[in-house]
Formats: structure tokens, C-alpha cells, sequence
């Protein structure tokens, strides 16, 4: 009879070490924060001939940006390129002359240096050339556009830029007269982004159009 109720003891002993210990590991689950993964596939379009940016996420278009584009003299490149680096804040160097972050940087506030060297997307200290084709290769956004755009991609992500006005890019911005309404969602197909190189070594034209190779890549800005 002691032995049966020693018995049952211990099994009560061990129910509740059993029920305490799944509630620390519930208590631990809602004090740990969630781990949110995304796999979302990217796709920036560019089309030099509307000076359009759209971000495609999953097939659909995002957001929609005026840019600057390359003038005739020194055209934006056209042809799948991917975003190589990012950098925040960059400091501006070329041709021996070097521009610390701040409101005469020539790219702005932010850099995304594309996977052809010397050309990428950032910002400008000529406002009022968005929209035009002004610049000296790359991709002008408009400094609150910049810094959102910046937060919205990651290195690996695809970039298209397209020369002349095509089926895709008048789904993207409509037939360069009438945008297409916010309202309407845009389905793009796209294909799997190409691998980011493993290491950068950003480079620059210089005035007589070869190329200037720089060890840091938060230094050196290319084209603008």
C-alpha cells in the first residue's frame, strides 16, 4: 500500500515537472522575437527612354520613380545587370577630387553600384535634373526617393535597363503619355536574379573614357 502511494506520488512529482517545463519553453517562445525571412524576387526596370524606375517584388510592380538617365555624349548603359554594393553616406572621388557626404556630394546620399563597373543608381546635387537625360551614365533618384529605394533592395537584386520603349515598359509606365494607375496591379514575369559577384573592385571613366580602378569601394564613385 506505501509503495502504491510512493508510486503515485512520484508520478504527480514528474507530471508537474513535466507541465512547468513546457511552460518556460512557452514562456521563452513569446519573449523571442519572430524570425521573418524574405525571399521576395526583385526586378528593377529601368527604361531610359521614359526616365522611369519600377521595382518589380514577386511579379508585381512596387513603387514607380522618375530618374535621371545618361545624356547622348555619355549614354546609360543598356543590358541585365544586377546591384553589386551599397553604400550609405558615400564619399565621392574622381579624377582626384574627393567630396565628403553632405549636400555638394554629386551622388547624394546613397550608392548602388551596378555589376558593370563604373555605373550604378544614387542620388544627385542637381535636383532639377531628374527626368531628364543629363547625367554621365548612371541612374539619378531624387533624394527621398533615393533613400527609400535604398531600404526597399539588397545586393543580388535584378536591374534591367532597357533603351528603347518596349511591351514590358509600357505595362511598366503606360505608352509614355497616360502612367498606369496605381490601381491596377502589373504582373511582370521574371527571371531568377543573377549572382552578386563575391568581391567588387569599383572603378571610374575617366575624362578620356578608360577606366580608373580604386581599392575602396566606399571611396570611389563612379560616373554620374
Amino acid at each position: 500500500m506505501k509503495a502504491l502511494m510512493l508510486s503515485k506520488l512520484a508520478m504527480v512529482a514528474v507530471a508537474a515537472m513535466v507541465m512547468a517545463v513546457q511552460a518556460m519553453a512557452q514562456k521563452a517562445a513569446k519573449t523571442q522575437p519572430a524570425v521573418q525571412q524574405n525571399n521576395a524576387q526583385r526586378l528593377i526596370v529601368v527604361s531610359l527612354e521614359d526616365r522611369k524606375l519600377a521595382l518589380v517584388e514577386n511579379g508585381q510592380v512596387k513603387k514607380v520613380y522618375s530618374v535621371a538617365v545618361g545624356k547622348p555624349s555619355t549614354p546609360s548603359p543598356v543590358g541585365s545587370f544586377t546591384i553589386a554594393h551599397r553604400v550609405a553616406n558615400p564619399t565621392y572621388h574622381h579624377n582626384g577630387k574627393t567630396i565628403l557626404p553632405g549636400p555638394g556630394n554629386p551622388v547624394g546620399t546613397r550608392w548602388m553600384g551596378l555589376s558593370i563597373p563604373g555605373y550604378g543608381i544614387h542620388g544627385t546635387n542637381e535636383p532639377n535634373s531628374i527626368g531628364k537625360p543629363v547625367s554621365h551614365g548612371c541612374i539619378r533618384m531624387a533624394r527621398k526617393d533615393l533613400e527609400e529605394f535604398y531600404e526597399l533592395v539588397s545586393v543580388g537584386d535584378a536591374v534591367e535597363l532597357v533603351g528603347e520603349r518596349n511591351e514590358e515598359t509600357a505595362r511598366l509606365f503606360g505608352d509614355g503619355e497616360k502612367p498606369v494607375a496605381a490601381a491596377e496591379p502589373v504582373l511582370i514575369a521574371m527571371a531568377a536574379p543573377a549572382e552578386a559577384p563575391a568581391a567588387v573592385t569599383a572603378q571610374a571613366p575617366d575624362a578620356a573614357g578608360t577606366q580608373q580602378a580604386n581599392p575602396a569601394v566606399q571611396v570611389l564613385i563612379a560616373a554620374r
